[in-house]
């Protein structure tokens, strides 16, 4: 059993939000996988699924990013598993937009959902990094990260997303990098 868990925050207000793709990552693989229907548990929305012969819980954390840590703790100690059995979808700064990475353990780079991830469970979780690119200076993060995706970038973070659940099957197997290479190839086409 592994606990996959899509940071964001909740409400409609935050929905588009770059900061909120992890979430938007959660609600595809959802879908593609038929997975069950969102109950209020742990803190947050869980639905349980199957990908291939592994039993997956989605987690989406109702408690606000810098509060996330909380929720996955929650979940971690009901199913009694370890941060090895936990990844995290989250936005990533230091990635070109739509660029998709996976990394085990590593800091938090200012990222309020990891830094309460890491301090409610430890750093050695999956991370699966979805890319939005850097405004520039830093003075600007804050409004990037919490401004809703541009019109012109909606295909491309459809594409994105569609590829994430469509090679979910390789991150249940614990094939980062064929996940990787996979994702990386749907979006070269």
């Amino acid at each position: 059993m592994q606990i996959w868990a899509g940071l964001g925050n909740p409400g409609p207000t935050y929905a588009m939000h770059r900061h909120n793709v992890g979430f938007m990552a959660a609600d595809v693989i959802a879908d593609l996988h038929h997975f069950s229907p969102a109950k209020k548990q742990f803190q947050g929305w869980v639905q349980e699924g199957r990908i291939g012969p592994d039993k997956i819980i989605l987690l989406k954390p109702a408690t606000f990013m810098n509060e996330s840590g909380r929720a996955i703790r929650a979940a971690m100690d009901f199913y009694k598993l370890t941060p090895q059995d936990v990844t995290v979808f989250h936005d990533e700064l230091d990635l070109v937009p739509m660029k998709v990475k996976v990394k085990r353990g590593g800091g938090n780079a200012g990222h309020n959902g990891l830094r309460s991830t890491d301090a409610h469970i430890g750093p050695d979780f999956r991370r699966v990094r979805i890319g939005i690119g850097h405004p520039g200076h830093k003075d600007r993060v804050h409004d990037y990260v919490l401004g809703n995706y541009h019109k012109s970038e909606i295909d491309a973070l459809s594409d994105m997303l569609g590829a994430i659940g469509a090679e979910a099957p390789w991150l249940a197997e614990g094939d980062d990098a064929r996940f990787m290479n996979e994702v990386a190839l749907r979006l070269a086409d």
